[in-house]
This record gives C-alpha cells, structure tokens and sequence, in this order.
C-alpha cells in the first residue's frame, strides 16, 4: 500500500498514512482536528537489475558515435 503525506492548514503539522489507492483522502488532522492537504513528495520507487529492458526491449546494436570534427579536434573545424 502507498503511504501519502499530509499538512495540516491549521497547525502546519505533517504526518504519513499508509492507505489503499481505493480510500478516501484524509480530511482532518490527527493532533488538531484542522483541515489537511496531500503533499506531493519523491517516491522510492527506482527500477534496478537487467529487467525487461535489458533483457527484451533495448537493441542489442551499440549507441551511434558522435560525427568526428573535420579538422580531426573538437575546435570547431580549425
């Protein structure tokens, strides 16, 4: 279950609550009783490992190069 970050109007107290995606959003603080507002905050939520796009999605064929500089440097042709 998701766990969403709460800020009371009232009282600026923060807290955190472990709900289903089906439940309603919290209504009042839990210290105060005042009105309260979802935090958007960073989830920690990251993908690691081969997975599937190592393993099926991403082409086997190397990365394309960059186009060499003409005068063989990276000084703009010169």
């Amino acid at each position: 279950m998701p766990v969403y970050e709460y800020c009371c109007s009232a009282c600026n107290h923060q807290f955190e609550l472990r709900q289903k995606f089906s439940d309603p959003p919290a209504s009042e603080c839990p210290k105060c009783g005042g009105a309260v507002q979802k935090m958007i905050s960073a989830t920690a939520f990251s993908l690691k490992g081969d997975g599937w796009f190592a393993q099926g999605y991403c082409p086997k064929t190397e990365a394309p190069k960059p186009a060499a500089c003409a005068g063989g440097g990276c000084c703009g042709g010169k």
